[in-house]
């Protein structure tokens, strides 16, 4: 860990622990019903109708939930200072905790693969941070980055293009 890590941790404990310790284990949660903070710190990927709607959306896969499950959880569990904080396999759920290299902040980022029908699926990954008003755009480049390489993996790891095009959702606090 950085000294600066160390330092900082005085105020923001997390930002001293290693790995995705420091915070308390995710429970599952219902992607369904997410309720997005009004600070602009977080980002949100998943499919068209997706209700709150995605900061990117996520086309449709022809290939199974747990066939894209598993594809994901390869690929973005091998992404650089990203640890598995807590996964619920019946479910298709993983949560990350993914750590900055300078200062040691900790972001939560929870994936999962859906059922869209017979060898269809939809994927959801929701990237926020755990301190701060605005994170100057890091969870929804974090996003990116991880369905690019989610792309790149290979043919059948994920198919189409995300709308990258979609402005950030105004979020205030009236």
């Amino acid at each position: 860990m950085m000294p600066f890590a160390w330092l900082l941790s005085l105020v923001l404990p997390a930002c001293g622990a290693e790995g995705a310790s420091g915070l308390p284990v995710p429970a599952p949660m219902d992607l369904a019903r997410i309720e997005r903070p009004a600070t602009p710190n977080t980002a949100l990927a998943g499919p068209e109708g997706m209700n709150p709607p995605p900061d990117l959306t996520v086309p449709e896969q022809n290939r199974s939930a747990d066939a894209l499950f598993a594809a994901a959880r390869a690929v973005f569990g091998a992404q650089p200072r990203t640890f598995v904080a807590a996964e619920y396999p019946a479910s298709r759920q993983i949560h990350y905790v993914v750590r900055s290299a300078l200062w040691n902040f900790p972001d939560l980022v929870t994936v999962e693969a859906d059922p869209a029908g017979p060898d269809r699926a939809t994927l959801v990954v929701w990237s926020r941070s755990v301190y701060g008003h605005s994170d100057l755009g890091a969870n929804r480049k974090r996003v990116e980055t991880w369905l690019e390489a989610l792309r790149n993996a290979g043919a059948r790891s994920f198919e189409g293009d995300f709308d990258r095009e979609r402005e950030l959702p105004s979020r205030s606090h009236e």
